[in-house]
């Protein structure tokens, strides 16, 4: 066998090889039906967005984007289990394998996007990166801030973004450093630093842990854009597509009308977006490889995504953060997906 037909039958039993290897690899969905559960990586706790009552039961809004899957899959809001991680642990849990789907307030970036094997599967929270101050400093406004001590969480965007602000103003700064946002926000509340810098539904959610949260006041400032939402592994696009059509899915009914309340009673809709939304119409759930009714049950047990917003972050909330850009399209914001067609 000459050496150039010894490489081609070598390559050719490589590639066969790596065919059959991936062909017998189980997809995400097979794997976490055969677990009976979605295994979902959260916070270790921040009010609104993932945080466990005194009987480790989970809510929050990234906690309701899971249950949300979870629905689509089994039916079942309660199929899935939580992994409560920090910022520096969170990417490296999902790229091993340890956790199905991230959904842990974390920013989509073009870095985080294109060179970690992972997929931004939509926003769940358009937010922007703020400062806490103590009022005691008497300081207005950000461009009052040079010199003074920062307290941040490692392993963010939020870094970054502050030492870029500085720098642009011609301000410097002293950085304490925390591993956990509880231990960031311990470090302002005993005054290590005369700042807190994070997003600013993150800051609401830290302010309301202060013993006297009234003492400290978010500076109007917003410094950069921080998409939020969920997070999975590049490589799967079935499962990708399921993650992302079920937040679309909660989007879409906020803006058709459809309600938890009224979800069955849109079950006679003739709306056709109505019908193919909740499956009474149309094989829209085929097409993800879930049930043709998905999209009804993660209304009828999770809610639209209006509903997920105010029931945890909303106005009657203790964070009491108003719609914003968060609000649909049709209302002034910029909170918008895809038809479901």
């Amino acid at each position: 066998m000459n050496n150039a037909k010894s490489i081609a039958v070598g390559a050719a039993l490589i590639l066969g090889a790596f065919t059959a290897s991936t062909a017998s690899a189980a997809t995400t969905l097979e794997s976490v039906k055969e677990k009976g559960h979605l295994q979902c990586g959260v916070t270790s706790g921040l009010p609104g967005f993932s945080q466990p009552d005194e009987n480790g039961n989970w809510t929050g809004i990234d906690v309701d984007t899971c249950r949300a899957v979870a629905v689509a899959i089994f039916g079942d809001a309660k199929a899935v289990q939580f992994t409560p991680l920090t910022a520096k642990e969170r990417l490296t849990a999902l790229q091993s394998g340890e956790i199905d789907i991230l959904s842990r307030n974390t920013t989509w970036t073009l870095t985080r996007d294109a060179s970690l094997g992972l997929n931004f599967t939509g926003v769940n929270y358009y937010d922007g990166q703020g400062f806490l101050i103590n009022k005691g400093i008497g300081v207005d406004d950000a461009t009052q801030l040079d010199g003074a001590t920062v307290c941040i969480q490692a392993g963010t965007t939020t870094e970054l973004n502050l030492a870029d602000y500085f720098r642009a103003k011609g301000m410097e700064f002293k950085p304490i450093v925390f591993d956990t946002s509880e231990q960031t926000v311990q470090g302002f509340a005993s005054g290590r630093c005369d700042v807190l810098t994070s997003d600013r539904s993150q800051l609401a959610a830290l302010r309301s842990k202060l013993a006297d949260p009234s003492s400290a006041k978010i500076l109007p400032n917003t410094i950069s854009k921080e998409p939020l939402g969920p997070v999975v592994r590049q490589g799967d696009d079935q499962w990708f597509n399921i993650v992302k059509w079920v937040l679309f899915t909660q989007i879409n009914a906020e803006e058709l009308g459809v309600t938890m309340d009224n979800v069955d009673d849109m079950l006679k809709s003739d709306n056709p977006n109505i019908q193919r939304l909740l499956g009474t119409d149309g094989d829209m759930g085929a097409k993800l490889g879930v049930p043709a009714d998905f999209g009804y049950k993660v209304v009828k047990q999770v809610g639209n995504y209006g509903e997920m917003y105010n029931r945890n972050v909303g106005p009657d909330t203790a964070l009491g953060l108003d719609r914003g850009l968060n609000a649909l399209w049709t209302d002034g914001g910029i909170m918008y997906a895809p038809p479901v067609r």
